[in-house]
């Protein structure tokens, strides 16, 4: 066998088989001992009769596309390999001699990994809208270590206020008739949380412990339950219980109690200094997201549409994984959303084609700089993987698959790269229309894709 390949454009191949017509014959003969068994032709016992019977009666056309099959998929690994190809999609094939006695001549076209030419990338100028640390974020990251060590308590000596969380009894009804849903026992209800109908809430202000009261309210218009938007109704209710959440002071003591600090100051000093970290992380990865995508506009990139379409296919299931974590449906996001998985992965193409192009610029100025990670980086980042995660290093490390490993070198290789984009651009800040007030992971590091 023999095969030569010829680039017919910047993401497709074309690779022609010669396969010599003694070798063609064997894999006939194999085709025909292959089907020989399913074929019954009268005056022969079925599975019996000879090849040239069988070839003089369906013709020998019946054996050539098995003889194909076995001939091709080790033929094309071969070539794909010998030429250093990444096909992205099926081959298309197209025949051009398949005779009896003849050499086998075949030709398959395959969209394949398309070129990248890069344009510049280095020393480039970017704008970010960088985050700034606030003493919103400071009090916002204290006040979710306060209420870990709030306390909840009884309260017996004065009426419900804002901000209880009450025990209650509950029976309601439309014109003096009962209704589904609108009877409970020992449901238990913040106050001012809006949980319930507008109106309820505030009623129950002021009600002291065990006390029953008919609540005046009033259904919205928009309620869920048709038979009952818009309607009024009254709702006869018992407290049972008074809590109060008991927030701790903000003191040395409570500094000493949730930290590993002694005073109060030096507790607060450490979370403006992770916070600082954490936003100049954020503002680093920002800068290296937006220097991808500049060097991705300067780049000249032809993506096969299979290749859109592969990486649309992995959105979906991400996204479908992501849900079933929250225990949500794919089905069920359709329906309520109105839309087919078609008209899903249509709205999520241009995200697919930009995941795609940040890969394929990322991997080509690797290969353009000749980057290879030290075993130094891949150590730093199996570290970075276990902190993320929470594990001990030696565990994680013990526990990591030579797929994963070499997922990590690549992801070593990644930062690598942007390290590079980074070091001889010019960042410029880009004014806030609004500030904001939490140090999200909006500037997480550009994602590798599957």
């Amino acid at each position: 066998m023999s095969a030569t390949y010829e680039k017919l454009s910047s993401n497709k191949a074309k690779l022609s088989f010669v396969f010599p017509a003694e070798e063609f014959s064997d894999a006939l003969q194999k085709a025909f001992l292959k089907i020989r068994k399913s074929i019954n032709i009268p005056g022969f016992r079925k599975g019996k009769a000879p090849r040239q019977v069988v070839e003089a009666m369906y013709g020998a056309e019946i054996l050539y596309d098995d003889a194909i099959n076995l001939l091709f998929p080790d033929a094309y690994e071969a070539a794909v390999a010998e030429n250093d190809l990444h096909p992205v999609a099926q081959p298309e094939f197209f025949p051009e001699q398949i005779q009896k006695g003849e050499d086998l001549k075949f030709s398959v076209e395959v969209f394949v990994r398309p070129d990248v030419t890069l344009g510049d990338y280095k020393g480039l100028t970017v704008e970010i809208q960088k985050q700034e640390l606030s003493d919103a974020m400071v009090d916002a990251e204290i006040d979710q270590d306060r209420e870990k060590a709030s306390r909840t308590v009884e309260v017996e000596d004065r009426p419900v206020q804002d901000g209880d969380i009450v025990n209650l009894d509950y029976a309601g009804t439309v014109d003096g008739v009962a209704f589904e849903g609108g009877t409970a026992e020992g449901q238990s209800l913040t106050i001012g949380s809006g949980s319930f109908i507008p109106g309820f809430e505030e009623q129950m202000i002021g009600m002291q412990l065990n006390e029953e009261k008919d609540l005046n309210v009033s259904f919205p218009a928009e309620y869920h339950a048709k038979e009952l938007a818009g309607k009024d109704a009254v709702f006869h209710v018992k407290v049972n219980r008074i809590e109060k959440v008991e927030r701790p002071e903000l003191d040395d003591d409570f500094a000493s109690d949730i930290s590993d600090f002694d005073t109060f100051a030096e507790y607060r000093a450490d979370i403006v200094k992770r916070l600082t970290e954490r936003i100049e992380k954020n503002n680093e990865n920002m800068a290296k997201n937006a220097l991808v995508d500049k060097a991705v506009e300067n780049a000249q990139i032809d993506l096969p549409q299979p290749m859109i379409d592969s990486q649309g296919d992995y959105l979906l299931q991400e996204m479908e994984m992501n849900m079933a974590y929250q225990g949500l449906r794919m089905e069920d996001y359709l329906k309520y959303m109105g839309m087919t998985r078609e008209a899903l992965r249509a709205q999520n193409e241009p995200e697919a084609i930009r995941r795609l192009k940040n890969e394929l610029v990322i991997d080509a100025i690797r290969k353009a700089e000749g980057i290879e990670p030290t075993d130094e980086d891949v150590e730093k980042q199996i570290e970075e993987q276990a902190k993320r995660y929470g594990q001990d290093l030696e565990d994680f490390k013990a526990n990591l698959t030579e797929q994963q490993k070499e997922y990590l070198k690549d992801d070593a290789a990644i930062a690598l790269v942007l390290d590079l984009l980074l070091k001889d651009a010019t960042v410029l800040e880009k004014k806030a229309e609004a500030p904001a007030e939490e140090p999200e992971d909006a500037g997480k590091e550009p994602e590798k894709e599957e």
